[in-house]
C-alpha cells in the first residue's frame, strides 16, 4: 500500500494566490503517486482521459514496469512462476499473498475441484442460445447466471464467503468454457474427472468422446500456461470493469460478468483472435512480403496485430514464455504444413530481425503467441477470448476481493461538460 512521504505538491492556478497542497504518495514499486482527493474541495477536478494517468486504487497484487518488461504477481516474476509453478499455486498466490505450503496446495486444489460442477439450472440455459451464438456472449450470460444461482446468503463483507466465492469462481470457468465449446458442437455435457488437474480437465470435457480420451501432457501444460500467463495484469479495462461494478456492492458474480464483456473488446481480450484473423487476411506465405510492406506504409491501414504492446515498451515478458511453449506444442503437433502456421513463423522471424519492428520495439506479444498456440491445439478463433477468461478470473477475483476487504468508496468517475447551458423548455407548438 502507497504511504504518504512528506513531499507535497504544490498547484498554483491564475487569479489565486494560495497553491493547493497535494500530499506525494510513496509506492513500494513505481512512480510516486499525487493524492489529488483534495481538489474537490478546492472546486476543481482533474480530466484524464483513459485514466492512463490516474491510480483508481491501491493494490498489492501485481506490479507491472513497462519500460522494463517486468510483471511481478506479488513480488515474483512470471518467468519464474511459469518455469516452476502451475495456474492453481499462482491462483492461490494471488489470492492470499504468499505461496502455499504442501499442505495449502493440497487442500486449496480439493477445494476447487469439489466445486467444478456449474448448477443445473445454468447448463440448461444453454439450450435456448442458438448453435452460431457468439461464445462470449454466451460466457457473459452464463456468468451473470452464476450470480442468480449463487445469491441467498452470500454476505461479502464474510470473509469465508469472499473466499469461498473465490474459490467457486475459479473451479467453475474452464467448465462454463468447455460447456460453450461443446454447444457450438452440439456436443453433450462431459463432466470432470477427479484423477485430471485443472488444464487436463478444461481438455478433457472441452474435447473428449468418451473416457478413454487421451490427453497429451504437452498440450496440458500448454494449457496450463496460458492461463498462468493470462491470469492477471494490474489494472486493465477488463479488471477495472470489475473493480467499479464491484464498488456499488454488487454480486461478485455479476462483477466478473462485467468483467467478462469488456474484455470482449477487440483492444483487450480480443486481440489474440485478431492476430489469426490478420493471418487468415494474408492468406498465405507468399503474400507476407506484400503485407509487410503494407504495415510499414504510413498510408496504408494495415497493421500487424500481435506486435508492441500499449504497456510494455520493451519485450513482452509474457511473450517470452509463451514463444518456448508455442514452439514446443508445434513441435510436438508437428503441424510444419500448416500455411497458417507458417505465416506466423515468417512473421515472428521478421519481427526479431527486421530493423523496422527492431527500432520500434514491435516484439511479438503474447497475443501473438497464445493465438498460434490455440490455433495448433484446435480451438476455434471465437473461443480464444473464452480461454482468456478462465485465465484471467483469478485476477479479476483477487481484484474483488482485495477491494471489498477493506473499506472502499463507489466509483464515481467525474466529466468535463461541453454540452449546452441551462435552456428554458419550450413548448413543441412554439418551436420554428
Amino acid at each position: 500500500m502507497a504511504t504518504e512521504s512528506s513531499r507535497r505538491a504544490r498547484l498554483y492556478i491564475d487569479g489565486h494566490d494560495d497553491a493547493i497542497e497535494l500530499p506525494v504518495l510513496k509506492p513500494s514499486l513505481g512512480n510516486d503517486v499525487i493524492d489529488i482527493g483534495a481538489l474537490t474541495t478546492k472546486g476543481y477536478f482533474t480530466y484524464d482521459p483513459g485514466f492512463v494517468s490516474t491510480a483508481s486504487c491501491d493494490s498489492n497484487i501485481t506490479y507491472i514496469d513497462g519500460d522494463a518488461g517486468v510483471l511481478l504477481h506479488r513480488g515474483y516474476r512470471i518467468e519464474q512462476l511459469a518455469e516452476h509453478s502451475d495456474f492453481l499455486e499462482l491462483c492461490y498466490l494471488l489470492l492470499h499473498g504468499s505461496l502455499p505450503s504442501v499442505a495449502q496446495r493440497n487442500a486449496f486444489v480439493a477445494a476447487v475441484a469439489a466445486d467444478r460442477e456449474v448448477p443445473a439450472g445454468v447448463r440448461e440455459m444453454l439450450r435456448h442460445f442458438s448453435p452460431g451464438a457468439h461464445p462470449m456472449g454466451i460466457m457473459t450470460a452464463l456468468a451473470g447466471a452464476l450470480a442468480a444461482e449463487y445469491h441467498d446468503g452470500l454476505d461479502i463483507a464474510n470473509e469465508q464467503h469472499r473466499m469461498a466465492t473465490a474459490q467457486r469462481v475459479i473451479a467453475q470457468m474452464p467448465s462454463l468454457a468447455a460447456l460453450t465449446y461443446r454447444h457450438g458442437k452440439g456436443k453433450p455435457h462431459v463432466p470432470p474427472r477427479d484423477d485430471l488437474g485443472y488444464a487436463e480437465n478444461f481438455l478433457y470435457t472441452t474435447f473428449a468422446t468418451d473416457e478413454n480420451y487421451d490427453i497429451n501432457p504437452v498440450i496440458a501444460k500448454a494449457m496450463d500456461r496460458i492461463f498462468m500467463l493470462h491470469a492477471d495484469h494490474e489494472q486493465n479495462a477488463s479488471t477495472s470493469t470489475v473493480r467499479l461494478a464491484g464498488s456499488t456492492g454488487t454480486n461478485p458474480y455479476s462483477a466478473i460478468a462485467a468483467g467478462i464483456a469488456a474484455l470482449w473488446g477487440p483492444s483487450h481480450g480480443g486481440a489474440n483472435e485478431a492476430v489469426l484473423n490478420m493471418l487468415r487476411e494474408i492468406g498465405s506465405p507468399e503474400n507476407i512480403d506484400k503485407y509487410v510492406a503494407k504495415a510499414k506504409d504510413r498510408d496504408d491501414p494495415f497493421r500487424i496485430m500481435g506486435f508492441g504492446h500499449r504497456v510494455y515498451k520493451s519485450y513482452d515478458p509474457r511473450a517470452t514464455v509463451m514463444q518456448q511453449t508455442c514452439h514446443e506444442v508445434l513441435d510436438e503437433l508437428g503441424v510444419d504444413d500448416d500455411p497458417t502456421l507458417q505465416m506466423a513463423k515468417r512473421l515472428e522471424q521478421i519481427a526479431l530481425e527486421d530493423e523496422f519492428f527492431v527500432q520500434r520495439r514491435l516484439y511479438p506479444n503474447v497475443d501473438f503467441y497464445s493465438g498460434i498456440t490455440l490455433k495448433a491445439v484446435g480451438i476455434p478463433t471465437e473461443m480464444f477470448t473464452v480461454i482468456f477468461t478462465t485465465g484471467r478470473t483469478p485476477g479479476w477475483i483477487a481484484h474483488w476481493r482485495e477491494m471489498v476487504s477493506e473499506p472502499y468508496k463507489i466509483g464515481r468517475p467525474r466529466q468535463l461538460y461541453r454540452g449546452e447551458k441551462a435552456r428554458e423548455y419550450m413548448p413543441i407548438e412554439q418551436r420554428s
